[in-house]
């Protein structure tokens, strides 16, 4: 069983950044690809961006795109969300999540979750 820790959540202003890290630990994957989601009170859960760590494929929501930036720490297993030029509309929870093989938007496609963590943007 994977366990998948989201940090680096915070209260910030609109044009400023953050870093969002999502550390796995608990099993080895040998295909593992990383999502990253987020959720708004009242609103579906979203896709954000999604990395694949065999080749460095990721996938990105037009609404983030050229915005922010999803990397990979391979000796650590750990995922970065890089979101720059925040808007208040981001303000949101933000999950990571992980499946194997496939870059999927689909958050059903994912197995195993973070407990989230909190990006609020004012502005």
């Amino acid at each position: 069983q994977a366990q998948l820790v989201e940090s680096g959540g915070g209260l910030v202003q609109a044009g400023d950044s953050v870093s969002l890290s999502c550390a796995a630990s608990g099993r080895t994957f040998s295909r593992l690809v990383m999502g990253w989601f987020r959720q708004a009170p009242g609103k579906e859960r979203e896709f954000v961006a999604a990395i694949r760590w065999s080749d460095g494929r990721t996938n990105y929501a037009n609404s983030v795109k050229g915005r922010f930036t999803i990397s990979r720490d391979d000796a650590k297993v750990t995922g970065n969300l890089q979101t720059n030029s925040l808007k208040p509309e981001d303000t949101a929870v933000y999950y990571c999540a992980a499946r194997e093989y496939y870059v999927s938007t689909d958050p059903r496609d994912y197995f195993y979750w973070g407990q989230g963590t909190q990006v609020t943007v004012s502005s």
